[in-house]
Formats: structure tokens, C-alpha cells, sequence
């Protein structure tokens, strides 16, 4: 049983060493159009970068140095 988990674990971990390639579309079929308004037809590369929608950057307030806090209205204690 042991060996059985081994085995799936190490099948696992190889299986997420893929050879990474360029993208292409498949034989016989072509990339969407380009989007309107666009001058050219964006290529793989740039349909697979996610936006800043996809991938939000951080915007979380982070204190630089020791001031207070802000009362949050919502800390609430539990009601029993």
C-alpha cells in the first residue's frame, strides 16, 4: 500500500514536468480576430498574460511605521 502511494505521488510530480512550448493554435484553426478597435490581431503570447482584472495587484494598506489604527465599526464581539 505503501508503494502504491509512492508510486501515484511520483506519477503525480512528473506528470507537472511538461515541456514548455510556444502556443500555437490547433492545425486548421486560426486565432480569434482582434478585438474592436484594435489595430492588429494580438498574438498567443499576449492572449495568455492575464490582465489586471485576472491578477490584481496587491492593495492591501501596509503600515510603514507604528501609528494607530482606525476604529472599525463591524469589530464586533460575538452575541451570545
Amino acid at each position: 500500500m505503501r508503494i502504491g502511494g509512492l508510486l501515484l505521488g511520483a506519477a503525480v510530480l512528473l506528470g507537472g514536468c511538461g515541456a514548455a512550448r510556444d502556443l500555437k493554435p490547433a492545425p486548421g484553426e486560426q486565432l480569434p480576430v482582434a478585438p474592436r478597435g484594435a489595430t492588429a490581431t494580438p498574438t498567443a503570447g499576449q492572449l495568455t498574460q492575464p490582465t489586471t482584472q485576472q491578477r490584481p495587484e496587491r492593495s492591501d494598506d501596509l503600515i510603514y511605521r507604528s501609528e494607530q489604527r482606525r476604529t472599525d465599526g463591524f469589530d464586533l464581539p460575538p452575541s451570545e
